[in-house]
């Protein structure tokens, strides 16, 4: 049978061994046509919006929030909330919290006044600490 299909088909014939298999499947009494549905891994129904935006919830309320604890009290797998978080997310983790990836013009804006403060802050403890000497 595979030679007479490999002669009409020529190169878009089956392998041998899927004609074997369908040779054990009629012999069977197996005469579906149909495609058996795949029991290979679930589709990804887990990456909803709900989800992300619960996901990020988590996040703002703990930056130091761990993924694994994210997927238990989610209920999903530790390299699911992993995924979620560093590709939908896009965020990292950064000295122990996470973090954008990369911040938009408003968020960097933000960030300026603050480390002028800080750098003024401790310009101002390093004049002090030389007076002291």
């Amino acid at each position: 049978m595979h030679a007479i299909l490999k002669e009409t088909l020529g190169e878009h014939a089956p392998s041998y061994a899927t004609v074997k298999n369908w040779v054990v499947q009629f012999k069977r009494g197996d005469f579906s046509t149909c495609d058996a549905p795949c029991l290979g891994r679930r589709p990804k129904t887990v990456t909803t919006p709900e989800i992300i935006d619960h996901i990020h919830e988590l996040i703002l309320e703990d930056l130091r929030i761990s993924a694994k604890s994210i997927a238990e009290h989610l209920s999903i797998s530790r390299g699911r909330a992993g995924s979620i978080i560093h590709k939908d997310l896009d965020m990292r983790k950064l000295s122990a919290k996470w973090v954008p990836k990369c911040l938009n013009a408003d968020q960097k804006r933000q960030r300026c006044p603050s480390y002028e403060q800080i750098w003024n802050f401790f310009c101002a403890i390093e004049m002090i600490s030389c007076r002291d000497w």
